[in-house]
């Protein structure tokens, strides 16, 4: 099973990065210019958008949940390379110079989840897609506090453990979804 999830998650990795790709050389690196806690609040948006309409049941606008999930993983993944950027001032970055790092992150959150994985024995199998969305909430708002004090915390993990699992918590999602 363990093989199955790392083949699951591999290829939604590949897809988000697909589409990160896309957008950079669509859009360029405009997301250069959000802060740390802008990041944050675009994917509070997400995933609160993911509560309403599982909640009610109806959409309005046609962008899937699926997609929101993706937008979750790419902008953790975006504030992650935030962090490793963070003395650089350059606001256009090749795809081609951010490929490693959106790689690095991808690769050192995978990693995490295995060995999550391995302690938790896959348990997430067993999750509601409306829990995992709780989840990442409860995240969200984690990190959301942790800026608020400056990045200080007393015994929590600091942002960047934070968004490695919402990151993985999306990753089940969309298996989930495509099961």
């Amino acid at each position: 099973m363990i093989e199955k999830t790392s083949q699951e998650y591999k290829a939604v990795i590949a897809s988000c990065k697909s589409l990160f790709e896309k957008k950079t050389r669509d859009y360029g690196t405009a997301w250069r210019i959000l802060r740390l806690s802008s990041i944050t609040d675009q994917i509070y948006i997400k995933a609160q958008r993911i509560r309403s309409i599982q909640e009610k049941g109806v959409q309005k606008v046609d962008d899937p949940i699926r997609d929101e999930f993706v937008g979750i993983i790419n902008y953790c993944i975006i504030a992650l390379i935030q962090i490793k950027l963070e003395k650089s001032s350059a606001l256009d970055v090749k795809f081609e110079d951010l490929e490693p790092l959106y790689d690095e992150a991808a690769t050192e959150t995978f990693d995490l989840l295995q060995n999550k994985n391995h302690d938790y024995g896959e348990a997430w199998r067993e999750m509601r897609v409306t829990s995992i969305t709780d989840i990442i909430l409860m995240k969200l708002l984690r990190v959301k506090q942790i800026e608020d004090n400056q990045g200080k915390t007393l015994v929590s993990e600091g942002v960047k453990a934070n968004y490695q699992d919402m990151i993985n918590y999306s990753v089940f999602a969309l298996i989930k979804l495509s099961a």
